[in-house]
């Protein structure tokens, strides 16, 4: 079974995960399939090379876990954590362990082998992202979790190990170091002015224009004022929510059209790089919160970390957000 355990320095959690047990051999890079879907666990037709569906938008004339789908979603394979049994929270000598209890799922954004995200029509990525909240307000309901990241790796530089575009999904039994850090700083700019320091950023980003690299009604694309990657990207609602599973359809179908040009400029300007996205939310205890805001981050995988960064914590960034903001902004499609 995996196991969590608690780095007593700093209160960072690791996931070791013994189902993905590797030996030094096991490391180097491996390509992604080509783009051949013959084989692809992913493709339709192939519903058998994966575990049994959780739940698919498809045509109401078909089976489960037969063809007629357009988005699927179903468990990992190689799962990092496991859904069956109990957290067992326990002391090994001064160090804090808990079982690897929760939930790794994987969401098949299209059928198609040749597609991605921003290759799908609006009304299918806007189909994309309410699986994401029906998948995390479902999860929701287990006690045992505390949070649920959704994310998708693009590229095998980003962590993807299959070509076909999917992202997944992650349900832990703790809070993430990084979002507590997100939380903890709001916090504080709340305590002290009683505003969200996300929507004063929204507000002074709109206002200056420097950092912009696009928006519609409801949702802004902007370059964060200090990235730690060239080209990092947060797109964020324009209305203070801090809870993504409260997404209103129209607000689902503003985001999708948002993401989908957002990844497009990107695609165009920085040739189709591999990236990674998150979507940081509020955790499942404590939804509702006036000093956070929830948001999605996009990193293209451009430049690798060295010593300096990994033993700093700095991160040098050679592409100051300004001047990605004005590709972004300028970009051609």
């Amino acid at each position: 079974m995996p196991e969590l355990r608690k780095d007593p320095i700093i209160g960072r959690w690791v996931i070791i995960s013994t189902e993905r047990k590797k030996r030094p051999f096991d490391y180097p890079h491996v390509p992604l399939d080509d783009k051949n879907g013959a084989s692809c666990p992913f493709c339709q037709g192939n519903e058998s090379k994966t575990p049994p569906e959780i739940i698919a938008l498809r045509n109401p004339e078909t089976k489960p876990n037969t063809p007629g789908w357009w988005v699927r979603v179903v468990p990992n394979k190689f799962p990092a954590l496991q859904i069956e049994g109990q957290l067992d929270r326990r002391a090994e000598g001064m160090f804090d362990v808990m079982s690897g209890i929760g939930a790794h799922e994987v969401i098949i954004e299209t059928p198609d082998h040749t597609k991605e995200l921003p290759d799908l029509e609006d009304k299918n990525l806007e189909d994309v992202i309410w699986t994401y909240r029906d998948r995390s307000v479902d999860l929701r309901k287990d006690s045992r979790f505390r949070y649920i990241l959704i994310f998708k790796n693009k590229g095998g530089e980003a962590g993807a190990s299959l070509a076909h575009a999917h992202s997944q999904l992650i349900a832990t039994p703790i809070v993430p170091k990084r979002v507590v850090e997100e939380m903890e700083g709001g916090k504080a700019h709340y305590d002290l002015k009683e505003r969200c320091i996300f929507c004063d950023i929204i507000r002074q980003e709109i206002e200056e224009n420097m950092r912009v690299a696009c928006e519609n009604e409801n949702f802004i694309t902007i370059e964060p004022f200090a990235p730690r990657f060239p080209f990092e990207t947060w797109i964020l609602p324009k209305v203070h929510e801090s809870d993504f599973t409260r997404i209103q359809k129209h607000s689902a179908a503003s985001l999708a059209q948002i993401l989908k040009l957002t990844l497009k400029k990107m695609n165009k300007i920085l040739n189709n790089p591999p990236y990674n996205f998150i979507i940081h939310t509020s955790d499942c205890q404590s939804p509702f919160l006036p000093h956070y805001h929830w948001h999605i981050e996009i990193i293209p995988r451009l430049v690798k970390h060295a010593g300096f960064e990994w033993g700093s914590g700095f991160y040098i960034n050679p592409t100051p957000p300004e001047e990605a903001a004005k590709f972004l902004k300028e970009a051609e499609l």
